[in-house]
């Protein structure tokens, strides 16, 4: 079953349960979805790879809004976003840990044969298609940047 086809299933039976904080979220997300899929080019399909993307992207700006929320001591409106970014973030892979982030940037490093902050851009193309979805671009950019000045 795809990440759609789950999200689907998952909307019918949040409606069925009347939970509406989930239901609003998984409607967002199939909305975003429906608009990938037929997007110019897209031949009408939506591969797990891109769904993941969007789902990345999505909980990404959720906690964001709730920060944001939060920051202007606006409780009740950060509350609802959290919730939403909780319930897309279930879709998504684990997140690594910083160590496992770690030794995978390392072991990518080795693959790429990098060596200095200069071959930065080699490294972020192997590392952001081989972690899409375990780990967050700012966090690998950061340890990328640490690990080829050491």
């Amino acid at each position: 079953m795809t990440i759609f086809e789950q999200v689907s299933k998952d909307i019918i039976e949040a409606m069925k349960a009347k939970d509406k904080v989930r239901l609003q979220a998984l409607r967002n997300i199939k909305k975003y979805f429906i608009e990938a899929k037929t997007a110019p080019g897209a031949n009408d399909t939506l591969a797990d790879a891109d769904a993941l993307k969007i789902l990345a992207k999505l909980a990404k700006q959720g906690r964001d809004t709730a920060a944001l929320y939060t920051e202007q001591n606006r409780p009740d409106l950060a509350e609802e976003e959290a919730a939403q970014a909780a319930v897309i973030e279930g879709y998504l892979p684990k997140q690594l840990s910083a160590e496992e982030l770690e030794s995978a940037l390392r072991e990518i490093i080795a693959a790429v044969g990098a060596t200095s902050p200069k071959d930065m851009g080699k490294v972020m193309g192997a590392a952001t298609k081989q972690l899409a979805g375990k780990a967050d671009g700012k966090a690998i950019s950061t340890k990328v940047k640490e690990l080829l000045q050491a």
